[in-house]
């Protein structure tokens, strides 16, 4: 199986992207992200924006669709904006990757245009819970 290039992990999480209101006003579908996991599968999600904290980022949304498929190790992770910005995951994201599996510290997260990290490089203190 071919790897795939980041520019072509951003263009898949750029794919999911259609920003529109549902019921209340709230905006769903905005953020897009990708993720390709260690066994070369990737998946897809959106954000969904909702009042009392109920929503969830699209980052929540492709791990989901990966957990769902019977998969936990992230090799690599993009979330980008509707207007085709790169975003790096919010702290709640970065626990949930680190929660997910041990390997995932080592998680390829692109934080902008020729711009990667490791996940434990955005958790200093990833080492709390050990």
């Amino acid at each position: 199986m071919a790897e795939i290039s980041d520019e072509e992990l951003v263009e898949k999480a750029k794919s999911v992207i259609h920003p529109r209101k549902i019921k209340g006003g709230f905006l769903v579908g905005d953020v897009g992200c990708a993720l390709l996991t260690e066994n070369g599968n990737v998946y897809l999600g959106v954000s969904i924006d909702t009042a009392s904290g109920m929503g969830f980022c699209a980052e929540h949304s492709a791990i989901a669709a990966m957990v769902t498929a019977g998969e936990h190790r992230i090799k690599k992770i993009v979330a980008v904006w509707e207007d085709g910005s790169i975003i790096p995951p919010c702290g709640r994201c970065r626990e949930f990757i680190r929660q997910m599996h041990e390997d995932n510290l080592n998680t390829e997260v692109i934080i902008g245009k020729n711009k990667v990290v490791r996940l434990k490089e955005l958790l200093p203190y990833h080492d709390w819970l050990d």
